[in-house]
């Protein structure tokens, strides 16, 4: 008996230890972190304008693009009210988190455009969107209590946004590319909603959203959903990586990649003008400097298709004279002297003598009588 008990005493005295050695053999602290979700705190709770404070965050992803702002009309329990038009945006800093998803920023405290409280807001500039708010209070800065929330419904996207459609012919180019933005919103309100009108901006990197407003013709009841289409649309000739951000009442509701192609068309159009515009003017030169060229006298007169036919000057024939015969003129042949033609007095048509009278100056030899 004693023997078994001695036997059993090893195995629970292991377990004891493993389960008192459990908490700090388990998952190691960047994963316990992630897990609770972005944290931000700050190196003092007030802070004046014109003074700094340390942003320190942890449990974000690594080698994430962040944007610190200081916000008014904001607390961590309802966010930004306003959205970014709260915040003091021309003074807010960029980060990029380390390996283990943390990071360390010094941001100059400014007064932001609406009333405290107010808060320094962390969010995510690309990928999957993740945010996280510290109380500041902005010494000298006014106070205004935070508007009341609504009673009534309330949108709340219940699938994966996604962009529909295609582009043309057009669009290749240049012509602006468009898509539909498709998601399905329920609402978790105790309200209707009806004829609710969202925001759509597009964002081209690191660069902030364009917000154009699309409103939603319908009526949303309580515990209802419906899919909703939007239209999207960006600037002519716009090519490369852009976010699809979709907002509601001051809330970015989802997020969604667009990568559009580049216009190869524009770029074949001035391929073409670069070859065709100095081929005219060489052409149109080369015109010019034929027609100013000076010509040689007698020379042939070169005839093309810049030269343009003159018209014939004719002048007018005066009438002849009565008394004024026209002299008889008698036709050349090759064969004959133009002084023996035949017909004429000086020209006969006999044969040639051979004898000739010889010139007295031409001695003569006769021969014995």
């Amino acid at each position: 008996m004693s023997g078994k008990v001695r036997g059993l005493r090893v195995p629970a005295v292991a377990a004891v230890v493993a389960l008192l050695l459990l908490p700090f053999t388990g998952r190691p602290a960047g994963a316990v972190e992630a897990a609770r979700g972005p944290v931000v705190t700050l190196s003092a709770a007030q802070a004046g304008a014109g003074g700094s404070v340390t942003v320190r965050g942890s449990g974000w992803r690594s080698h994430t693009l962040l944007m610190l702002l200081v916000c008014g009309r904001a607390t961590p329990a309802r966010g930004v009210v306003g959205g970014t038009n709260s915040c003091a945006n021309g003074d807010g800093r960029a980060v990029t988190t380390d390996a283990q998803g943390a990071f360390s920023r010094k941001l100059p405290v400014a007064e932001p455009p609406v009333p405290c409280p107010c808060v320094v807001h962390v969010a995510t500039v690309t990928g999957a969107r993740a945010e996280a708010d510290a109380v500041l209070q902005v010494a000298g800065h006014p106070v205004a209590p935070l508007p009341a929330e609504r009673s009534g419904g309330r949108l709340a996207v219940l699938s994966d946004t996604r962009l529909t459609g295609s582009s043309g012919l057009l669009t290749w180019f240049g012509a602006p590319p468009g898509r539909t933005l498709v998601f399905t919103v329920g609402n978790t309100g105790s309200g209707a909603i009806e004829d609710p009108v969202f925001q759509v901006g597009s964002a081209h990197g690191v660069f902030a959203p364009q917000w154009d407003d699309r409103q939603w013709h319908g009526t949303l009841a309580p515990g209802r959903k419906a899919e909703v289409r939007l239209p999207v649309e960006l600037s002519a000739g716009a090519h490369g990586d852009y976010t699809v951000s979709l907002k509601y009442d001051g809330r970015v509701l989802a997020e969604q990649p667009w990568g559009v192609e580049r216009p190869w068309g524009v770029t074949l159009f001035w391929i073409l003008l670069c070859l065709v515009v100095p081929a005219a003017l060489f052409r149109i030169g080369m015109a010019v400097v034929d027609r100013l060229r000076p010509r040689r006298p007698g020379g042939p007169r070169r005839t093309g298709p810049s030269t343009v036919p003159r018209p014939a000057l004719r002048l007018p024939r005066l009438p002849r004279s009565r008394t004024e015969e026209p002299h008889p003129t008698n036709p050349t042949l090759p064969w004959f002297a133009p002084d023996a033609v035949p017909g004429d007095a000086a020209g006969r048509l006999s044969a040639p003598h051979t004898d000739s009278p010889t010139s007295p100056t031409t001695p003569t030899t006769k021969g014995p009588t």
